[in-house]
């Protein structure tokens, strides 16, 4: 509540400070200046009453009638600020005193300057005032006066409760009026706030604030407000169907996709059925002609013979490497966390059970794991690794290396050999089917592994390049992206 409230808090607060503070100021100012004005009033009223006393003191002063002088002073009794006062001759000797209570004589009086009627000076509680008196041109003798300060206090005491009271009247006053004007203003600043939060915790711009009845500042903020909702609600409705649209596409694509991935898996094996039986019925005859007519054909019909049988057997082999590549594009994947050091590892171990007199030494990095379909990676790896395997094979040693790096913020992996490697300006024909840049004499191969390879990583979401030299060796990187949808390319 402190919260949503803070904004009327705040509101409420400056009003309040600020009538305070001016209500301060004016008590201030208006005390200073009853101050002065109360000490000018003194020291008015004191000049009077020292001038009257000094005339009339004249004849006491010439005589030496201290108790004429003492008589006049005695008139003071009624001005109840007056503590003490007294009388002095020319040469400042005491002639006559008065005091209200004891202890009130002036122990230290002031001195008038050459030429000077009459002085004041106010002391932290008194005032003294001083006056020459003066008979025929000629000073005979002085007249001072003490009054008390304290009606001062009493007056601050008395502004200070007046103040206070006034103040706690305005506070509440302002109070009210901000309470009042809370409804009209902050309230309405407090409910687009609201409204702001409700609509975007609802994701509902159908929301509207009240039109403002007014054309003031909060008015138009909320008529912006509103118009502002109008046009996300608009492009929102926009967005929605662009979304609905795109997704009856996307729907249509995949099912027209699914559609011919499964004629194509059925066109795949209509084919390997169609062509094979052709093949084996080929191969089968020229057997047969083999065994029963080779003595009749000569060493030169078994010859031909012999191609024909070659050939048939090599067809095969291309019908069985292009119904692998279909089904490596169009299988369903089943994603999950696979080691690919592990998994390089029991092929290496294949290998060298395969032709354990070679010298290969195999360098397997522990890589961290990917996701994946541990059968398609399996074939992809074993593909990159019986390369490297073959094309070592010239070599009286060979080093294959598996491994991986981190490259502009994401991981690839490398398999690395130091074999026959390759011209750097054919590596664009290294992945594309039944490419190949060696002599099948001297290096056996249906040219479809790196084509496969290239199709698994893209249906993972990666990407395969290769870096080499002749004789030199080479090196094939690869990335793949981790929980990536299956995404045939």
């Amino acid at each position: 509540m402190i919260n949503r409230r803070s904004i009327s808090a705040r509101v409420t607060m400056m009003n309040l400070i600020v009538s305070g503070a001016a209500l301060m100021l004016a008590c201030a100012g208006f005390f200073a200046y009853d101050q002065v004005t109360f000490r000018e009033a003194l020291v008015r009223t004191l000049s009077a009453q020292v001038q009257i006393i000094g005339s009339n003191s004249v004849s006491a002063l010439l005589f030496n009638d201290p108790e004429s002088a003492e008589n006049t002073l005695s008139a003071l009794r009624s001005f109840r600020n007056v503590a003490s006062a007294g009388i002095l001759t020319a040469d400042q000797h005491v002639f006559a005193t008065y005091t209200r209570n004891p202890g009130d004589e002036i122990l230290n009086l002031p001195v008038l300057t050459q030429g000077q009627n009459e002085a004041y000076w106010f002391r932290n509680t008194h005032l003294v005032l001083m006056r020459a008196i003066t008979s025929e041109g000629r000073v005979v003798g002085y007249v001072y006066v003490r009054a008390e300060l304290s009606e001062i206090n009493v007056r601050l005491r008395r502004y200070a409760l007046i103040a206070a009271a006034v103040l706690l009247l305005s506070l509440l006053l302002a109070l009210f009026v901000s309470r009042a004007f809370e409804r009209g203003i902050t309230g309405r600043i407090i409910g687009l706030a609201d409204m702001a939060r409700r609509v975007s915790r609802e994701r509902n711009y159908s929301l509207r604030m009240p039109a403002a009845a007014d054309s003031t500042e909060v008015g138009v903020l909320v008529e912006s407000f509103n118009a502002m909702l109008q046009e996300v609600q608009q492009r929102d409705s926009a967005l929605q169907k662009a979304h609905d649209e795109l997704e009856l596409r996307v729907q249509e694509r995949t099912r027209e996709l699914l559609s011919a991935n499964r004629e194509l898996e059925a066109f795949s094996y209509s084919v390997s059925h169609d062509l094979r039986g052709p093949i084996d019925a080929l191969n089968g005859f020229s057997y047969v002609l083999l065994q029963q007519y080779g003595g009749s054909l000569g060493p030169g019909g078994e010859e031909i013979v012999g191609h024909i049988r070659a050939s048939a057997r090599r067809m095969r082999e291309l019908i069985d490497v292009l119904l692998n590549l279909s089904r490596v594009t169009t299988s369903t994947m089943h994603l999950e966390a696979v080691d690919l050091s592990a998994m390089a590892r029991s092929i290496a171990d294949e290998l060298r059970r395969n032709e354990p007199l070679r010298q290969v030494q195999f360098s397997i990095a522990q890589t961290q794991p990917v996701q994946g379909d541990v059968r398609l990676l399996r074939i992809a790896l074993e593909n990159l690794l019986r390369n490297a395997w073959k094309y070592t094979s010239k070599h009286a040693s060979a080093d294959i290396e598996f491994g991986e790096k981190q490259e502009h913020g994401r991981t690839v992996f490398y398999v690395k050999d130091n074999g026959a490697g390759f011209n750097p300006k054919l590596a664009g024909q290294l992945f594309q089917p039944f490419q190949r840049l060696h002599n099948a004499e001297d290096f056996q191969g249906d040219g479809i592994g790196l084509a496969t390879v290239r199709r698994i990583l893209s249906r993972h979401g990666g990407e395969i390049w290769a870096e080499g030299a002749p004789e030199q060796g080479a090196t094939f990187y690869f990335t793949i992206s981790a929980g990536s949808s299956d995404r045939p390319r």
